[in-house]
């Protein structure tokens, strides 16, 4: 049996503004935006159109889940891309006024750097 991960929840405070970051900003594909009862709406976002995963961006909608935002993984590195275009792509979010937490470094499994999305949560940024 074939077993893919398909989507991870991301919390965010607003559809319009975490598809704009994702999409202009990271380079994301909008994969999906259907509307939904109550106001709500099924965004998915991806790195990589065709890979087999996405970021499903859902609203905080509770405290306990407006407090979570940008905190789903504490201050631990949650979410990782892998770019073969490190310097190009770097040099875009940096351009985008991504923040970076530190400078480009190397590792036995490739150029890495963290960085911090619209929410502050933190992604490890590295070339393969």
């Amino acid at each position: 049996m074939n077993v893919q991960l398909h989507a991870v929840t991301l919390l965010v405070d607003n559809y319009d503004e975490a598809i704009a970051h994702y999409v202009d900003e990271l380079g994301f594909t909008l994969l999906e935006d259907t509307s939904l009862q109550g106001g709500k709406r099924w965004v998915r976002v991806s790195p990589d159109p065709k890979g087999p995963t996405s970021l499903l961006l859902a609203i905080a909608s509770t405290d306990a889940q407006r407090g979570s935002v940008g905190q789903q993984v504490g201050e631990r590195v949650g979410f990782f891309l892998h770019r073969a275009d490190f310097i190009g792509y770097h040099a875009r979010l940096i351009a985008a006024g991504i923040e970076m937490t530190e400078q480009p470094r190397n590792e036995p499994y490739g150029t890495v750097v963290v960085f911090r999305d619209r929410y502050g949560n933190r992604w490890d940024l590295i070339g393969i």
